[in-house]
C-alpha cells in the first residue's frame, strides 16, 4: 500500500522554487572558475574524444628537392585524449515526523525543504569547484605534523592553512601516507575514519572525533581525503597542467612527445615579486601562441598583487548570469587579462587560462537532480523518511593544454 504524501507533497514545492536557473545561480555563487569555465552538457557515449594537433608537417626547405623528399615522410602530429567521466553525488534525507510536525506552519514547512535542498546543492557544487583545481587522486590537503597524543582529543594542523576552505564540520575523512598507493593511517592502531568535530579557520587546525595515541601512524605530509573520494575524482587543472610531465598515460596519451603543447606551460615565479611573476608568465604564454584571458589565484595572493600594484591597480567586474566577480585588469602581450580571486585555488599557484580551450563536460547540468523517473523525492526503504539525490557525471576537458600556464608563486 502506498505511503503518505512524501513524494507528491514535496514535488510541487521543489518545482516552484528550484528552476534550473536558480540551481545554476546557487552552484556558481562564490566559485569563479566553476562559473567561468564553458559548459558542455552532452558528454555521452563511452568517453569524450578530444583531439589535439601538436605539430604541423615539416616538409619545408629552401631546396625544392629536399622539401619534396621530406614530404613523403613528414606528417601532422596529433593525439586523442579519451576523456572518461567520473561520478559525484550529494544525498540528503528528511524525517517524516519533522515534515508532519511542520504542517501547521507553511513557512516552516517550506524552510525545512529549502534548507535541505540548498545544502545538497551547495555541498556538491563546492566539491566540483575544488576538484576543478585538483587531480583524480582527490586529496583535500596535507597534514603538517603528527598529531599530539592528548587524551580525549584528536587534532591536526593543515600543512597549508589556506586549504581550510576545503573542509566542513561533519565531513568524514581518511588519511593516507601517499596521494596514490601508500597505506591508510590510523589514530589508535585500528580507527581509520573520522568525522570533523571542529575547525579553526584562522589557524587551519582541525579537530576530529576519536583519540590519537602512541599506536597512531599519521605523519607529516600525509594526504587527507574525504571518505569515498580517493582516486575517483575529476581530472582538474593539476592533471591537465601538471608540475612536470612524465610518460605516464593520461587519458591514453604519453605527453612527453611535446610536454608543453600536451601538458601545458609552467613558470616558476616563486622567487619574484608577484606582479613580475605574472607579467613574465604572460609573456612566456604569448610566445607560445596563447591568448590568456583570465588568471585565477587564492585570496591571499590576490591581496598581495593588489598591494603590489598600489595606485596602478585597475578593477573590472565579471558577470556570469546573475553572478558577478571582481577582477584586477592586467595588460598582457595578447590583450587584457582579468585576475580573479578564488578560494579553491592552491595558495602557492596561479593559473593563466585561455578559457575557450576548456569545458566542463557533463551529462545534463553539472549539478542535477537524480530524477529520471520523475520523482525528486524517494521514500526511504528502511526508515521513516524521504531522500533526495543530486549528481554529477562528467570531467574537465582541455583542447589546447599548451595555451594555458601553471605559475608557481
Amino acid at each position: 500500500m502506498p505511503s503518505a504524501n512524501t513524494l507528491t507533497t514535496f514535488d510541487f514545492a521543489i518545482k516552484e522554487h528550484y528552476t534550473p536557473e536558480m540551481v545554476e545561480n546557487m552552484v556558481y555563487q562564490n566559485n569563479p572558475l566553476l562559473a567561468l569555465i564553458p559548459k558542455y552538457e552532452e558528454m555521452r557515449g563511452e568517453y569524450f574524444v578530444q583531439p589535439v594537433q601538436y605539430a604541423d608537417v615539416q616538409s619545408r626547405s629552401a631546396s625544392f628537392s629536399t622539401a619534396q623528399s621530406l614530404s613523403t615522410s613528414s606528417a601532422l602530429k596529433g593525439i586523442k585524449f579519451n576523456v572518461t567521466r567520473v561520478k559525484n553525488y550529494s544525498l540528503a534525507t528528511i524525517d517524516n515526523e519533522a515534515m508532519e510536525a511542520s504542517k501547521g506552519n507553511a513557512n516552516a514547512f517550506m524552510e525545512l525543504a529549502t534548507n535541505v535542498i540548498d545544502t545538497a546543492i551547495h555541498t556538491l557544487s563546492r566539491d566540483l569547484a575544488i576538484s576543478l583545481y585538483g587531480n583524480a587522486a582527490g586529496a583535500k590537503g596535507q597534514v603538517l605534523a603528527e598529531p599530539a597524543e592528548t587524551a580525549g582529543t584528536f587534532i591536526f594542523t593543515l600543512k597549508d592553512p589556506e586549504q581550510v576552505t576545503n573542509f566542513e564540520v561533519g565531513m568524514s575523512l581518511v588519511i593516507h601516507s601517499a596521494e596514490t598507493g601508500g597505506s591508510i593511517r590510523t589514530s589508535d592502531g585500528s580507527d581509520d575514519e573520522w568525522l570533523i568535530a571542529g575547525i579553526n579557520r584562522t589557524t587551519g587546525v582541525i579537530t576530529l572525533t576519536g583519540t590519537y595515541n602512541a599506536s597512531g601512524t599519521i605523519a607529516a605530509n600525509d594526504f587527507i581525503f574525504q571518505e569515498g573520494d580517493r582516486g575517483l575524482k575529476m581530472s582538474g587543472l593539476a592533471d591537465w597542467l601538471p608540475s612536470s610531465v612524465t610518460s605516464t598515460s593520461f587519458f591514453g596519451v604519453d605527453r612527453t612527445a611535446d610536454s608543453t603543447r600536451l601538458g601545458g606551460l609552467r613558470y616558476d615565479g616563486s622567487a619574484q615579486p608577484i606582479e613580475e611573476a605574472l607579467i613574465d608568465a604572460l609573456y612566456l604564454s604569448g610566445r607560445e601562441g596563447a591568448r590568456i584571458d583570465h588568471m585565477l589565484m587564492n585570496f591571499k595572493k590576490y591581496a598581495e598583487l593588489e598591494k603590489s600594484l598600489g595606485s596602478k591597480v585597475v578593477y573590472d567586474t565579471l558577470q556570469v548570469g546573475q553572478v558577478g566577480f571582481n577582477a584586477i585588469r592586467l595588460a598582457g602581450p595578447r590583450g587584457v587579462v582579468r585576475v580573479v580571486a578564488d578560494q579553491n585555488c592552491p595558495s602557492d599557484l596561479a593559473y593563466g587560462l585561455q578559457l575557450d580551450t576548456w569545458k566542463l563536460g557533463s551529462i545534463g547540468k553539472a549539478v542535477s537532480p537524480a530524477a529520471n523517473d520523475g520523482n525528486r523525492w524517494l521514500r526511504q526503504t528502511s526508515d521513516d523518511g524521504v531522500e533526495l539525490r543530486y549528481r554529477f557525471y562528467g570531467n574537465a576537458i582541455c583542447k589546447a593544454p599548451g595555451y594555458n600556464i601553471r605559475i608557481g608563486l
